[in-house]
């Protein structure tokens, strides 16, 4: 059944109304005709069977059939703060993450950042990532929000340390993997906040106030690989092994020399 977005908002109202450009797909693209039943999430881990009241090119009206709490309890809530890149990076970032389960999105200026948008520009893309997140959603069959932080610096990220159990900055001069580099503190992590550079990398003063902050080091392994395309490994490589898509498998796993 097709999945659209509709505002926790809306959900309490008399006759919940979908926005406008839910509403133009529902008609123009799919064409569903009111007495259509389709399923709607609100980005709060619920979800509702609905049934299409009235259609127009603005407006979609539903009538609330039932509800369905919980669909996607994550495992592991992990905050992704990523030095500003280039150009269109930062957008296939904000999908590619959500589809793979992140819970926050932070973008941060860092000294080798090239882009450094205006206060205009930065809510021009706060407002578009926010709807690329609501696609990621129903692409992914996501029911939480991925929540968009504003810009910040790198000194803000820092500060977000003593909220996390594990911090970890991915960095290119690093040797040890991560699982090696957590060595023996392989718990279960239930929050976690991970950093990625921008096209230059991280400084070596950046790195040294990092781990002074309390953040690990840990490498994506030999290959050079595109600053977009790192962070997607790394949102990959925590899920597997601290969330959904390997089931916490680290921690199933002694903390002696079970790797190499």
């Amino acid at each position: 059944m097709r999945r659209f977005f509709i505002h926790p908002n809306e959900i309490s109202n008399p006759t919940p109304a979908l926005a406008d450009d839910e509403a133009r797909h529902i008609k123009n693209v799919l064409r569903l005709k009111p007495g259509d039943n389709i399923r709607l999430f609100d980005g709060s881990g619920c979800e509702y069977d609905a049934k299409i009241m009235t259609l127009s090119d603005n407006s979609a009206e539903v009538s609330i059939l039932h509800r369905i709490d919980s669909i996607d309890d994550p495992l592991v809530e992990i905050t992704f703060a990523q030095a500003f890149l280039k150009a269109r990076k930062m957008d296939l970032l904000v999908r590619q993450l959500t589809e793979l389960g992140i819970s926050k999105w932070i973008p941060f200026i860092a000294k080798r950042s090239v882009p450094k948008p205006d206060t205009k520009h930065l809510f021009t893309r706060a407002e578009r990532w926010e709807k690329i997140v609501i696609e990621a959603l129903k692409q992914s069959n996501r029911g939480h929000f991925t929540k968009i932080g504003g810009t910040v610096s790198f000194e803000d990220i820092l500060g977000l340390a003593l909220e996390h159990d594990l911090k970890i900055v991915f960095w290119e001069n690093e040797s040890k993997p991560l699982h090696r580099a957590l060595s023996s503190n392989t718990g279960s992590y239930r929050k976690i906040l991970a950093m990625m550079g921008p096209e230059g990398g991280f400084t070596p003063e950046e790195i040294e106030d990092a781990r002074a902050a309390g953040f690990v080091t840990a490498t994506l392994g030999p290959r050079t690989l595109r600053a977009e395309t790192a962070s997607i490994v790394a949102c990959a490589l925590l899920q597997y092994l601290f969330g959904d898509m390997g089931k916490n498998v680290l921690t199933k796993i002694p903390a002696s020399n079970s790797y190499p």
